[in-house]
């Protein structure tokens, strides 16, 4: 029932991301959380609690990306909980065209309900890209 519970809670929170509302995910995070993103891209680095991490969920939304959720898996006890979940980022154009799209592996640590720690493993060159058109777009 536990994982669950999990794996709902991590499909409802995505769903509320991708309509552009960061809260419900941001409320699954540890006051202390810890968030990785790999590579020298602007997205890159460790985001260290709550407000970093709400900093970043929000960039997530401002830049129009949205995701999807493919596979959840949940793993230990409530007081260490292991997550891995496959997910897709995009973003589209004015005119509906994708341009951009990655697909990640999500890992997190949960403990008690609340996620302490994240790391997110994806293609670099493609958030690198997406750096530069996010870049030519604002610049127009």
């Amino acid at each position: 029932m536990y994982k669950w519970v999990v794996r709902s809670l991590i499909r409802r929170n995505v769903r509320a991301l991708a309509c552009g509302d960061p809260g419900p995910l941001l409320a699954g995070y540890a006051d202390d959380a810890v968030l990785v993103f790999p590579g020298a891209s602007s997205w890159g680095g460790e985001h260290r609690g709550k407000a970093a991490i709400e900093d970043f969920l929000q960039r997530f939304v401002t830049a129009g990306l949205e995701g999807t959720v493919h596979e959840i898996l949940v793993n230990g006890p409530p007081w260490r909980t292991t997550v891995a979940v496959l997910f897709t980022g995009r973003a589209r154009d004015e005119s509906g065209a994708v341009v951009y799209e990655n697909r990640a592996v999500l890992f997190g640590r949960i403990r008690w309900g609340k996620i302490v720690y994240q790391e997110d493993f994806e293609d670099t060159s493609k958030i690198e890209a997406f750096d530069r058109y996010l870049t030519q777009r604002s610049s127009r």
